[in-house]
């Protein structure tokens, strides 16, 4: 190659690299995927991905009077991965943690001094199983916790100066399926509510059919009902869909109402709508909206909802983040109603904040699509 057209190949090199360059610049989408993408993933699954199980709340329902009573309590207060929370009745306790404020509760019966005498003591440990994860990792620091205090009160024989008998409830298998396949029906209904909503009202912006009917009599709130029913209408057949393959592929036991577990996907559904309603119109790009429906609805329901790992075990800023989404509240609603039971607390909060999300989501989708119409 002579020197003159290697001169020549460098110089149109370069001119179409300044072309794409100002492109780059000028196209804040390409900008947004290459540098925001990554930093949200990083966040997300640099401080929302933990596998660490910390500060878990445990109710102690304590009927001994007695200072070894009150030693072992301590004891097990002690450990960092526990945090005490005594209470005056069983069912106090049991309140705690169908409310989620507790992972489990230890209950020391009255006669546990003289037992301990007697190295037959015996305390009950119930745990929430409906994390498995979570469940297994209490039922070991308990254990350890308790261990370690018999050691240190030089009795003899470990462990076996109190037996722990350990109970899980809300999963009565034992099986991390019947913890996940709720929560996987919130990631479907997230993906076919937000995710492809978004996608198809982009997809009419770019053809210009939209703008073909703005023109005519239609009034803005009706072209959005009309993209609304047919997904919905999806959505519904999607959730029935999991709700049999929960019951008759997995297993999965549905202790709540059925007509509540319902109710609560219609509501969701309208707030992933709604959010996929938002997001196209302010994008009008399919690719932009996709890029946007997959950080603010997708990833954040799979990762900060808590599906895989348990908000209370996250920086508190995540946390907050993680309570800012509308999946949060779904899943925790889902899961109650699948493994619990009719926990009307629970129901009216999450179905409140739900409510509240569904509104104002789609009081924004009208009005910024009222906007660009203007």
């Amino acid at each position: 190659m002579t020197p003159f057209i290697f001169h020549g190949m460098v110089r149109r090199l370069s001119a179409l690299i300044k072309k794409e360059f100002r492109q780059l610049v000028r196209d804040k989408s390409n900008l947004m995927v290459g540098l925001g993408l990554p930093a949200v993933l990083i966040l997300i699954f640099g401080y929302g991905i933990t596998l660490d199980v910390k500060n878990v709340p445990l109710a102690v329902v304590s009927q001994s009077p007695s200072a070894v009573s009150q030693q072992m309590i301590e004891a097990v207060d002690g450990s960092p991965y526990i945090t005490v929370k005594q209470v005056a009745s069983q069912q106090a306790a049991k309140e705690l943690i169908s409310s989620h404020q507790a992972g489990g509760m230890l209950y020391i019966p009255p006669d546990f001094a003289p037992q301990l005498s007697a190295g037959t003591a015996k305390v009950q440990l119930l745990v929430n199983g409906g994390d498995q994860s979570r469940a297994q990792a209490l039922l070991a620091y308990v254990n350890g916790a308790v261990n370690l205090w018999l050691q240190k009160q030089g009795l003899a024989g470990g462990s076996g100066g109190v037996t722990v008998v350990d109970r899980i409830w809300f999963n009565a298998a034992n099986s991390s399926t019947w913890y996940l396949v709720p929560g996987l029906i919130v990631l479907i209904m997230t993906l076919v509510g937000a995710f492809l909503t978004a996608l198809v009202m982009a997809r009419e912006w770019e053809r210009g059919t939209l703008e073909s009917l703005f023109v005519t009599p239609v009034h803005p709130v009706e072209i959005l009902l009309a993209k609304i029913v047919p997904y919905f209408c999806v959505g519904m057949v999607g959730l029935v869909m999991c709700l049999a393959a929960a019951r008759f592929l997995f297993h999965v036991p549905v202790q709540g109402s059925l007509w509540l577990v319902m109710g609560s996907g219609m509501l969701y559904m309208l707030v992933s709508l709604a959010l996929g309603l938002l997001i196209s119109a302010a994008t009008k790009n399919q690719f932009v909206a996709s890029q946007v429906a997959l950080l603010a609805s997708f990833l954040p329901a799979m990762m900060l909802s808590g599906f895989m790992f348990d908000l209370r075990n996250v920086p508190r800023a995540i946390n907050v983040v993680g309570h800012m989404l509308p999946a949060t509240y779904f899943m925790e609603l889902v899961k109650t109603l699948f493994l619990a039971g009719d926990h009307w607390p629970t129901i009216i909060k999450n179905g409140t904040v739900l409510a509240v999300y569904a509104v104002l989501l789609l009081g924004l989708a009208v009005r910024v699509t009222r906007k660009r119409l203007d």
